[in-house]
Order: C-alpha cells, then structure tokens, then sequence
C-alpha cells in the first residue's frame, strides 16, 4: 500500500470515485461532524506523509456552479476557529491543467445540510461541507489539502429534480481531480530555499506605481492609464482595485479627463494626440526609460542611423521609435543584426531596450560593431541596473539549483529574461504568476530551488511561494545578496507641483 498519501472521503460514492490503481489508499471516513472526529483520531495514527481531504460540498458563491472545484486555503468550522490549509493553493495549476473550473478560497463547515437561504449567511465562502474542518485536525502538522467539488449550486436544493445530473458531474471531476492530489503527495519533501537579491520592484516601478496611487489621491476616481502601468497582472489588479481605469488606447479615455503615462513611455505621436483632446497628463514613464528617448533625438539630429536593439511589439521599443522613425532600424536578434544596413556605414549608433538580457545584447552589439566599427554607443548603458542587478543575482545562485522560479507576468520582458539567464547557467527556470500556477511536476526531485521576481513584481509573490513550498514539507531558507540598490526616482512635477 502507497503511505505517501492517505485521501479522505466522507463517503463510499466519493470513495469510489477517487480509487485508483496506483496503491494510495483512499479511506471512507464517514458524513458529518462526529464520524470525522473519530476518523481524525485513527488518521493520526497513520504512516501517510501527506494527506488530503477530497469529496463534494454545496456552493455558496453564485459563481460557482456544479462541478467546480474548490481549492480550500480556509476551513470555516462552526463553533471553532479558522483552519489555515495554504497548501491547498498549489492545486489550482494542476486540477486547471485537467480542464476543471477552479476557485481558491474559504470553505465553512456546518453540522447539517443547508438550505440555499441558509447558506448565503455564511459571507465570502465559497462552498459548505460536513467534515473538513474536523478531519484535518488528523493530519498533525503533516502536509494537508482539501478539495471539493461543488454538487447543488448556490440557489439549487437536493429536492431539484436536476440534482442527479449535477451529481454525476460533480463526481466526474472529483475523478479528474485525483491525479492533481496524486501530483502534490509526490512533490511533498523538505527543501532548501535561495532569494537571490536584489529582486521584485525597482525604483522605476516604485515610483510608476506611486504616480497612479498619488493621481487617485489627489484626482479620485476614475484615473484612466495607458496600457498597464508596469507588466505584472498582479499590480494591474491592484489599482484597479482602487479606482485606476486601464485602457489600449487614448481614444477610450473621455475628453479632458486625467491620464497617466505607463512607466514603458510613449512617443510624441500620443502626447500631441492627448494634447488635441485636452486630456490632464501625468507621465511615469522611467527616467531611465526617458535617457534612451532623449538619446534617439541626439543621434538622429547628428543625421546618425540608430540601431534599436530590442523586441519590436515591446511597448519601450514603440515610444522610442516614435521619437526618430525615420533614423531607427529595430533589430530584434543577432541574425537581424547580421542583416541590418546603414544609409551611411560611418553614421551610425546603437540604443537598447531597458530590459534586455545583457549576454544576449552584448553578443548583438559585438557583431554590429564589426560590420560597422564607426558604431556610437550610448554615453551610458541603455539595459538598467535593475535589470543588470537581477541578471547577476540569478547567474550567481542558478548553477547550484535544481530548479528556478521567477514571480512575474508573461507580459514582463524582464522576468522572461531572468528566465533565460538562469536557463543559460544550465538551470531548469520557470515563469510563475504566483503559487497557484506552479506546476507540481517542477518540484519533483527538486530539493534546491531559487526563487526570484521581476522588477515589475510585488515581493509578496516571493513571500507566498515560500509560504506555498513550505506547506510541503520543512524548509530552509536563505538570502543571498549580490548588490544594494539606493536609487529613487522623484514623483513627476504634474504631481509634485499640484
């Protein structure tokens, strides 16, 4: 029989459905809240290094509907005090990669079946159950989750005559949900835990992220923004939260109302746009962002062409070719660089993308410069130290890694590029939002892991992912830092002179 995990289930039919051939032992513990103490007591005394508590529940949340899951990060038990089951979390990626609907969140546990009225008073609860909260109390400070998927809806009663049809597809997806519970028991283990520093935001984020939260203050809402403000979905969330109205375009933005620059910049196209329609600007983009344009408006008035070395759909890439179009050639990677021309091979200059790999460009750079050897380079490197210092910190831990986690967005150029650095050490390195999309498969045989975040990333991610790898077995955690950074950047004067 397979110890390494024991799965918990209130009931035979839910037993039945989380069976398997694999050897984990899936134990009926009996409905409702007596039955699961007793269980609790005998589960104590089990071998399983890890446990897991899985079967249906009713909903509470009108958004969920029959055959959702629930990821319980919270057991909300009558009569006692809240459970704290973060592991649960590390299944969203999972269950959501076999095709489930998946919510994360609180689950109350009741003593009774209730009706739909009844259940509506138990506030930001996703579903009701009769057992969790009284069987974790058997796991003893082993790895826990908790899984349920939802069978009568928030506003359906078992009376429904559809309730039949909603049970089999409940009791389907508690099916699919066993292999994601078989995933986590096998990624259970201690391990020991590296922050490289500096990581998550850097002072062009800080204050970009203030401009918005010092607009809303002083303007109140909405404040429209063009374009996310820094990419990273969970900062974008944040603000809008608070009242930030993001949009694609300034034509979404009504007329004469106050709009802020994303820290990316723009090109003087959309500020003469924003001027005709007498829109109240507020411009974050990154000083450093701003050295580079002013950069292309000096070399293109030395009547040089520019080698823009970067990635062509990148919102920095866009606001610096708008300053020359007509002097700048994008060149994209180094077989571009191999194929780019000059109008004149004796005027020429090269600028970068803030947020570029730094191995990668200097390759670039080199191979521009021996097929144009008048080539200028910026009075300063263009790729800023943010993005050096974060490189660097990763290059320094990633060759003694099994693994590598970034905390950042897809949409964040410089959190894919710390991917890439750490690939390059011969480290596996991974993107991760957060730790509801960790793929469990990534910690299998991974006892070394190196956690990081993008510039343009909240350090609370960094926080939650080791809180979330935690939940797997013990951990050892270590900072390692390889550079301080002291840069602040002043809030724009549209603000500081209001």
């Amino acid at each position: 029989m397979n110890e390494s995990l024991l799965v918990l289930a209130p009931l035979r039919i839910e037993q039945l459905a989380l069976r398997g051939r694999d050897g984990v032992r899936v134990l009926r513990t009996g409905m409702g809240p007596e039955r699961a103490r007793a269980a609790a007591a005998a589960v104590r005394a089990s071998d399983a290094r890890a446990l897991a508590i899985a079967g249906l529940c009713a909903g509470i949340s009108p958004q969920l509907r029959a055959g959702d899951v629930i990821c319980a990060t919270e057991l909300r038990p009558d009569g006692g005090e809240p459970i704290a089951v973060p592991a649960s979390a590390l299944l969203a990626g999972p269950l959501r990669r076999c095709g489930l609907r998946v919510h994360v969140g609180a689950l109350a546990c009741g003593a009774r079946i209730e009706r739909p009225e009844e259940r509506r008073r138990r506030g930001d609860a996703l579903g009701l159950d009769m057992e969790s909260a009284w069987l974790a109390a058997g796991a003893e400070g082993r790895p826990l989750v908790v899984v349920r998927v939802v069978v009568d809806a928030a506003e359906r009663r078992l009376a429904d005559p559809r309730i039949a049809l909603a049970g089999l597809r409940a009791l389907g997806n508690l099916r699919r949900a066993r292999a994601a519970l078989v995933e986590w028991a096998a990624a259970v283990g201690p391990r020991s835990l590296v922050l490289p520093g500096p990581r998550s935001f850097c002072a062009g984020v800080e204050r970009a992220i203030g401009v918005v939260e010092q607009a809303l203050a002083r303007y109140g809402s909405p404040v429209y923004v063009r374009r996310q403000i820094v990419h990273n979905d969970h900062v974008v969330a944040e603000l809008e939260r608070r009242g930030a109205v993001f949009v694609a375009e300034l034509r979404e933005v009504p007329e004469g109302a106050t709009v802020v620059f994303s820290a990316h910049g723009v090109s003087p196209a959309v500020r003469r746009e924003a001027s005709g329609r007498s829109l109240v600007v507020i411009d974050a983009t990154c000083p450093l962002v701003a050295k580079v344009h002013g950069e292309a408006r000096r070399f293109a008035a030395e009547g040089r062409t520019i080698f823009l070395i970067g990635h062509r759909s990148h919102e920095e890439i866009e606001g610096t070719l708008g300053e020359a179009p007509g002097a700048i050639r994008v060149v994209e990677d180094i077989d571009a660089a191999a194929r780019v021309e000059a109008r004149d091979p004796e005027q020429v200059a090269y600028l970068t993308q803030t947020t570029l790999a730094i191995d990668e460009t200097d390759a670039i750079v080199q191979l521009l410069r021996s097929r144009f050897p008048a080539l200028r380079e910026p009075a300063s490197p263009d790729i800023c130290y943010a993005t050096a210092n974060r490189q660097a910190a990763v290059r320094a831990s990633a060759r003694e890694a099994d693994l590598v986690l970034v905390a950042g967005s897809r949409g964040s150029s410089n959190a894919r590029r710390l991917v890439e650095v750490a690939r390059h050490e011969g480290a596996r390195a991974e993107l991760v939002e957060d730790e509801t999309t960790l793929d469990l498969a990534w910690l299998r045989g991974a006892s070394r892991i190196v956690i990081t975040a993008a510039a343009s990333a909240p350090e609370a991610i960094v926080s939650r992912l080791v809180a979330a790898l935690s939940t797997l077995g013990a951990v050892d955690v270590q900072e390692r830092t390889t550079a301080v950074e002291s840069h602040r950047f002043r809030l724009p004067r549209e603000l500081t002179e209001a």
